[in-house]
């Protein structure tokens, strides 16, 4: 007799790391767009120089602290970890954008998954108790429906790559083969980036360095004409 599982936790992951999620993740560039209007970037190059020092010890392990808050029922350590993640955010347009996104797939999660958990984070948000960040934001909604730390963080960090990916392709600088090659090529990557942020335990482990990228974005801010919001 075969075991049958419950499908439930692998969908929910799959319908919050869906493109078609109304995140508006869609409007970020993740610095790509202010490396590209100096000249060529090598897109490869620039994602992983992002999930080393970046998406993993930063936006990764703020999600799996959330996961372990929410999982725990401790809601304070959740708050931590959003206000950490936010204070690490160096740049206006990059902190902005990661806490309109969050909103936005609490404010859907709230109205299609319902529940306690997206209820309360919403509260929290709406009293300006905590920034609620995406990385947190999809780290508490991943914990609620079931889904593991591990298949949580690793699956949003591929969501992070194809994000990078298809904003090389919207920028003309690869085609739609050659960013599936390249997703395919930084495999190691994500799961390095994965155990990173999986070694998280305090919210002082949050952190991020990408200066090259922050003085990127910084420029962008003020570019006379841009594709994307980062």
């Amino acid at each position: 007799m075969s075991v049958r599982t419950d499908p439930g936790p692998l969908l929910a992951q799959l319908q919050l790391t869906d493109s078609a999620f109304p995140s508006g993740r869609y409007t970020l560039s993740y610095g790509l767009e202010g490396f590209v209007q100096e000249g060529p970037v090598d897109v490869t190059a620039y994602l992983v120089d992002l999930l080393r020092h970046s998406a993993g010890p930063g936006d990764g392990r703020a999600l799996v602290l959330a996961h372990r808050a929410v999982t725990g029922g401790d809601w304070d350590a959740l708050v931590a970890a959003d206000r950490r993640l936010h204070a690490v955010k160096l740049n206006r347009e990059i902190r902005a954008a990661a806490t309109r996104t969050g909103r936005q797939v609490l404010d859907t999660a709230c109205l299609v998954f319902g529940g306690p958990v997206p209820d309360r984070l919403s509260d929290l948000v709406r009293a300006k108790a905590t920034p609620g960040n995406h990385a947190v934001v999809v780290g508490a909604l991943h914990a609620a429906s079931g889904v593991s730390v591990e298949n949580a963080v690793t699956g949003d960090l591929f969501s992070f790559a194809s994000g990078v990916a298809s904003a090389a392709v919207r920028l003309g600088r690869i085609d739609f083969r050659q960013a599936q090659s390249i997703l395919y090529c930084v495999r190691d990557e994500i799961g390095h980036a994965a155990r990173v942020a999986l070694a998280a335990r305090v919210p002082r482990d949050i952190h991020s360095s990408t200066p090259a990228a922050d003085a990127a974005s910084a420029a962008h801010e003020r570019a006379a004409a841009r594709l994307f919001t980062t």
